[in-house]
Protein backbone atom coordinates (compact mmCIF):
# COMPACT_ATOMS: atom_id res chain seq x y z
CA UNK A 1 0.00 0.00 0.00
CA UNK A 2 2.70 2.51 0.68
CA UNK A 3 4.53 1.75 -2.49
CA UNK A 4 1.17 2.86 -4.51
CA UNK A 5 1.32 5.70 -1.93
CA UNK A 6 4.58 6.44 -2.98
CA UNK A 7 3.74 6.07 -6.91
CA UNK A 8 0.82 9.04 -6.47
CA UNK A 9 2.83 11.16 -4.45
CA UNK A 10 5.81 11.12 -6.98
CA UNK A 11 3.46 11.43 -9.85
CA UNK A 12 1.69 14.49 -7.94
CA UNK A 13 5.32 15.82 -8.00
CA UNK A 14 5.49 15.45 -11.72
CA UNK A 15 2.15 17.34 -12.34
CA UNK A 16 3.53 20.26 -9.74
CA UNK A 17 7.01 20.20 -11.74
CA UNK A 18 5.80 20.75 -14.91
CA UNK A 19 3.27 23.69 -13.42
CA UNK A 20 5.47 25.04 -11.36
CA UNK A 21 8.20 25.25 -14.68
CA UNK A 22 5.03 26.32 -17.22
CA UNK A 23 4.29 28.88 -15.01
CA UNK A 24 7.59 30.21 -14.63
CA UNK A 25 8.51 30.24 -18.25
CA UNK A 26 5.22 31.93 -19.14
CA UNK A 27 5.21 34.96 -16.45
CA UNK A 28 8.53 35.29 -15.19
CA UNK A 29 11.87 36.37 -16.52
CA UNK A 30 14.42 33.47 -16.96
CA UNK A 31 18.16 34.70 -16.79
CA UNK A 32 19.90 30.83 -17.73
CA UNK A 33 17.72 27.84 -18.43
CA UNK A 34 19.21 25.45 -16.62
CA UNK A 35 19.67 27.32 -13.32
CA UNK A 36 15.91 28.30 -13.35
CA UNK A 37 14.64 24.65 -14.24
CA UNK A 38 16.88 23.77 -11.33
CA UNK A 39 15.08 26.28 -8.69
CA UNK A 40 11.38 24.88 -10.45
CA UNK A 41 12.77 21.85 -8.95
CA UNK A 42 13.32 22.69 -5.92
CA UNK A 43 10.14 24.97 -5.86
CA UNK A 44 8.02 21.18 -7.14
CA UNK A 45 9.93 19.44 -4.57
CA UNK A 46 8.73 21.76 -1.56
CA UNK A 47 5.06 22.28 -2.21
CA UNK A 48 4.95 18.27 -2.94
CA UNK A 49 6.45 18.25 0.57
CA UNK A 50 3.43 20.47 2.03
CA UNK A 51 1.01 18.52 0.10
CA UNK A 52 2.32 14.93 1.07
CA UNK A 53 2.48 16.32 4.54
CA UNK A 54 -0.92 18.36 4.67
CA UNK A 55 -3.08 15.57 2.49
CA UNK A 56 -4.00 12.02 5.28
CA UNK A 57 -3.95 10.19 2.00
CA UNK A 58 -0.12 10.12 2.85
CA UNK A 59 0.28 10.32 5.89
CA UNK A 60 1.55 6.96 5.75
CA UNK A 61 4.90 8.49 5.58
CA UNK A 62 7.64 9.28 8.40
CA UNK A 63 9.74 11.96 8.35
CA UNK A 64 12.61 9.96 7.28
CA UNK A 65 10.55 8.69 4.50
CA UNK A 66 9.47 11.76 3.26
CA UNK A 67 13.41 13.27 3.48
CA UNK A 68 13.83 10.32 1.07
CA UNK A 69 10.58 11.21 -0.96
CA UNK A 70 12.11 14.78 -1.47
CA UNK A 71 15.74 13.39 -2.39
CA UNK A 72 13.65 11.56 -4.68
CA UNK A 73 11.86 14.68 -6.84
CA UNK A 74 14.93 16.89 -6.46
CA UNK A 75 16.52 14.35 -8.56
CA UNK A 76 14.17 13.91 -10.94
CA UNK A 77 13.74 17.80 -11.16
CA UNK A 78 17.05 17.81 -11.54
CA UNK A 79 17.06 15.35 -14.65
CA UNK A 80 13.96 17.26 -15.91
CA UNK A 81 16.23 20.53 -16.03
CA UNK A 82 19.46 19.03 -17.66
CA UNK A 83 17.17 16.49 -19.94
CA UNK A 84 14.28 18.51 -21.58
CA UNK A 85 14.82 22.20 -21.36
CA UNK A 86 18.32 22.52 -21.29
CA UNK A 87 19.08 19.70 -23.85
CA UNK A 88 16.71 21.10 -26.00
CA UNK A 89 17.79 24.81 -25.59
CA UNK A 90 21.72 24.33 -26.99
CA UNK A 91 21.62 21.32 -28.36
CA UNK A 92 23.76 21.43 -31.72
CA UNK A 93 22.14 17.96 -32.90
CA UNK A 94 18.73 19.34 -31.84
CA UNK A 95 19.55 22.15 -34.08
CA UNK A 96 20.54 19.79 -36.93
CA UNK A 97 17.42 17.67 -37.22
CA UNK A 98 15.54 21.12 -36.70
CA UNK A 99 17.76 22.64 -39.47
CA UNK A 100 17.18 19.61 -42.05
CA UNK A 101 13.08 19.97 -41.60
CA UNK A 102 13.43 23.58 -42.29
CA UNK A 103 15.54 23.18 -45.63
CA UNK A 104 12.65 20.64 -46.63
CA UNK A 105 14.39 17.34 -45.35
CA UNK A 106 17.71 17.72 -47.02
CA UNK A 107 21.06 19.61 -47.07
CA UNK A 108 24.37 19.24 -49.36
CA UNK A 109 26.87 18.30 -46.72
CA UNK A 110 29.37 20.50 -48.57
CA UNK A 111 27.36 23.29 -46.85
CA UNK A 112 27.50 22.48 -43.30
CA UNK A 113 30.07 24.47 -42.23
CA UNK A 114 28.70 27.82 -43.10
CA UNK A 115 25.29 26.60 -41.62
CA UNK A 116 27.01 26.10 -38.16
CA UNK A 117 28.65 29.32 -38.10
CA UNK A 118 26.91 31.58 -40.77
CA UNK A 119 23.20 30.39 -39.59
CA UNK A 120 23.25 28.65 -36.68
CA UNK A 121 25.57 31.27 -34.32
CA UNK A 122 22.88 33.99 -35.51
CA UNK A 123 19.74 31.94 -35.51
CA UNK A 124 20.32 31.08 -31.93
CA UNK A 125 21.98 34.24 -30.99
CA UNK A 126 25.00 31.90 -29.54
CA UNK A 127 27.50 33.87 -28.55
CA UNK A 128 25.15 36.30 -26.53
CA UNK A 129 23.92 33.14 -24.90
CA UNK A 130 27.11 31.56 -23.81
CA UNK A 131 28.43 34.58 -22.34
CA UNK A 132 25.18 35.02 -20.31
CA UNK A 133 25.33 31.69 -18.84
CA UNK A 134 28.80 32.25 -17.79
CA UNK A 135 28.54 35.34 -16.88
CA UNK A 136 25.60 34.03 -14.07
CA UNK A 137 27.91 31.38 -13.51
CA UNK A 138 30.78 33.54 -12.15
CA UNK A 139 32.80 32.15 -14.64
CA UNK A 140 33.72 35.27 -16.93
CA UNK A 141 33.20 38.81 -16.50
CA UNK A 142 33.39 41.35 -19.18
CA UNK A 143 34.85 44.67 -18.60
CA UNK A 144 35.69 47.66 -21.27
CA UNK A 145 34.72 45.71 -24.25
CA UNK A 146 36.60 42.66 -22.76
CA UNK A 147 35.62 39.13 -21.74
CA UNK A 148 38.11 37.92 -19.21
CA UNK A 149 37.91 34.70 -17.05
CA UNK A 150 37.79 34.69 -13.33
CA UNK A 151 39.55 32.54 -10.74
CA UNK A 152 36.79 30.22 -10.70
CA UNK A 153 36.55 30.51 -14.57
CA UNK A 154 40.07 29.42 -14.26
CA UNK A 155 40.05 26.39 -12.10
CA UNK A 156 36.99 24.97 -14.19
CA UNK A 157 38.53 25.62 -17.27
CA UNK A 158 41.69 23.81 -16.13
CA UNK A 159 39.94 21.15 -14.75
CA UNK A 160 38.12 20.74 -18.02
CA UNK A 161 41.15 20.80 -20.28
CA UNK A 162 42.46 17.94 -18.12
CA UNK A 163 39.25 15.89 -18.23
CA UNK A 164 39.20 16.21 -22.07
CA UNK A 165 43.12 15.26 -22.54
CA UNK A 166 43.21 12.27 -19.98
CA UNK A 167 39.44 11.09 -19.53
CA UNK A 168 37.70 11.35 -23.02
CA UNK A 169 37.60 8.67 -25.61
CA UNK A 170 40.95 8.46 -27.44
CA UNK A 171 39.23 6.42 -30.18
CA UNK A 172 36.09 8.30 -31.02
CA UNK A 173 34.03 8.09 -34.16
CA UNK A 174 34.20 11.38 -36.36
CA UNK A 175 32.40 11.12 -39.56
CA UNK A 176 33.30 7.10 -40.32
CA UNK A 177 37.19 7.47 -38.82
CA UNK A 178 38.22 6.83 -35.25
CA UNK A 179 40.60 9.63 -33.97
CA UNK A 180 41.79 11.33 -30.61
CA UNK A 181 41.31 14.58 -32.45
CA UNK A 182 38.83 15.76 -29.22
CA UNK A 183 41.01 15.16 -26.90
CA UNK A 184 43.33 18.22 -28.00
CA UNK A 185 41.08 20.41 -30.13
CA UNK A 186 43.48 23.33 -29.37
CA UNK A 187 46.64 21.27 -31.42
CA UNK A 188 46.16 22.87 -34.44
CA UNK A 189 45.29 26.16 -33.63
CA UNK A 190 46.69 29.26 -34.87
CA UNK A 191 48.40 31.12 -32.05
CA UNK A 192 49.01 34.06 -34.20
CA UNK A 193 46.04 36.16 -33.43
CA UNK A 194 45.15 39.46 -32.51
CA UNK A 195 41.96 39.49 -30.19
CA UNK A 196 43.77 39.32 -26.88
CA UNK A 197 42.69 41.90 -24.42
CA UNK A 198 44.12 43.08 -20.49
Amino acid sequence: MKYIKFVLATSAFVVVLLAVYLTHITFFKVNVVFYGSIFDGLIATAIALVLVSVIGFFKVFSPFEKLLLACIWILIGYSFAISVPTVLDRSLSFYILEKLQQRGGGIKLSAFEDVFTKEYVKEHRLVDVRLTEQEQSGTLVIKDGCVKLTDWGNTLATSSRYFRNHFLPKQRLLRGEYSSDLTDPFKSSDSNVSYFCK
